[in-house]
């Protein structure tokens, strides 16, 4: 396919989620399923455009002047790309598959607004009613912090060290251009994508079925790291979904220890049996009914929760929940992590840890909470979270945002990682 096919897709690709209300993945999906003659660098490319057209939905119509598809994809291709108006009109002219030329009148709006003259939320792409939560986590930062989140994501890995080395992946993935991550230890960085490419399907290296590394943020290993850094000998990951984290704090504990691993919703859990079978981990229990956790009360060096919440760190990956996420849905977590985090705290022992972690960015979600829960628990306090990122991680407290009672935040802007939110709360002795 020549672009004028790949961006005629793309704008009927964003046609059918408007129309039919539907997740990205799943409608990447069933074109590519429609379109089989596709290869997969037109797939790829495709993909690119429509995530783009997405993250930076509101700024590409500002430009625009237009709330269509069309403006979204036009303008993704142009920032992304790097086009004019007259090098993409030169590229499209002779394709009989691309979409109508960019007329005089929307040169002409191209030509006059310039994104840097646009409000501050257009600039941010963010929704409006979203605009006053990040500028209550942020202050004045908080238009660089989100625009941040409609930028491109690298690929980052967890080299599982019950199997292997960071140089071992390294070498194994050699034409992958990895690199060794900033912050976390055993943690490999893939760029993000430029242009048309794509990532490199690293599940299906050999490296991966021997269970060499897992796909996980850096910023979910570095939370990860966090939990694990006083070497606890019993936990509880209270959300553990797919297993992710419990993965990283099973290698962290060198197999040693016992964790148990529960979620409430046995679907999000499911994923992890064939996981840590790949990993090696044998220090994990699967628990499925919370019943069966009774006889642990009162007993865990370490319980993490790792919240169900609006996900808006991860933006940049899930572009599309942006525009669907509404105020309704963020109270509604809100009053979930209440209710999990005063459950979960039953099981921490006198002189435990509970640590709580969130993949958002909204401080409603993050030390709100956490500040109320140590109002209604007030056996539990938080740790000094200066000191405790420093005994983890010396020296690279520039790159986080630390308050010193309230927990510490990751954000794409500072951390180059996916948005979280990483909160001790130690229980009395």
């Amino acid at each position: 396919m020549r672009l004028g096919g790949r961006l005629a897709a793309a704008i009927d690709v964003l046609d059918d989620m408007e129309k039919r209300h539907r997740p990205v993945a799943e409608a990447l999906k069933d074109w590519g399923l429609s379109h089989r003659f596709a290869g997969a660098g037109d797939r790829a490319a495709i993909g690119n455009t429509v995530y783009d057209a997405l993250r930076r939905k509101r700024s590409g119509e500002w430009l625009f002047g237009a709330e269509t598809t069309r403006a979204r994809a036009f303008a993704a291709l142009m920032r992304e790309g790097g086009r004019t108006p007259a090098s993409l009109n030169a590229e499209l002219k002779d394709d009989r598959f691309a979409p109508a030329l960019l007329s005089e009148p929307e040169i002409a709006h191209l030509e006059t607004f310039a994104i840097d003259d646009a409000p501050a939320a257009v600039v941010a792409d963010c929704p409006d009613w979203c605009a006053p939560l990040f500028e209550h986590a942020f202050g004045a930062a908080w238009v660089e912090e989100c625009a941040a989140l409609a930028t491109r994501p690298p690929l980052d890995l967890r080299v599982n060290t019950l199997k292997a080395d960071r140089g071992r992946v390294l070498a194994a993935l050699s034409a992958s251009d990895g690199r060794a991550t900033a912050i976390a230890p055993q943690g490999i960085r893939i760029p993000p994508i430029k242009a048309d490419g794509r990532h490199p399907n690293v599940q299906v290296e050999p490296a991966f079925q021997k269970g060499w590394f897992e796909v996980q943020d850096e910023g979910s290993q570095i939370v990860a790291a966090l939990a694990a850094a006083r070497s606890p000998v019993q936990v509880l990951d209270y959300c553990a979904g797919a297993g992710g984290k419990t993965l990283a704090l099973s290698a962290s504990l060198g197999n040693h220890g016992q964790i148990f691993a529960y979620d409430s919703d046995k679907t999000r859990l499911a994923p992890i049996f064939d996981r840590l079978r790949r990993s090696g981990s044998r220090n994990v229990q699967i628990v499925t009914d919370e019943g069966a956790l009774g006889t642990h009360l009162d007993a865990m060096d370490l319980v993490l929760v790792d919240a169900p919440c609006t996900g808006s760190g991860t933006w940049r990956r899930r572009p599309d929940a942006k525009w669907r996420l509404t105020d309704r849905q963020l109270e509604v977590r809100r009053r979930e992590q209440a209710d999990i985090l005063d459950h979960a705290a039953r099981y921490v022992r006198s002189g435990g840890m509970l640590a709580y972690v969130t993949c958002s960015l909204f401080r409603e979600e993050n030390s709100d909470q956490a500040e109320a829960f140590c109002e209604r628990n007030p056996a539990f306090r938080p740790v000094d979270h200066r000191a405790f990122w420093e005994a983890v991680f010396p020296g690279g407290g520039s790159k986080v945002r630390i308050d010193q009672k309230a927990g510490i935040v990751l954000t794409p802007l500072r951390t180059a990682t996916d948005g979280f939110f990483f909160a001790a709360l130690e229980r009395a002795a």
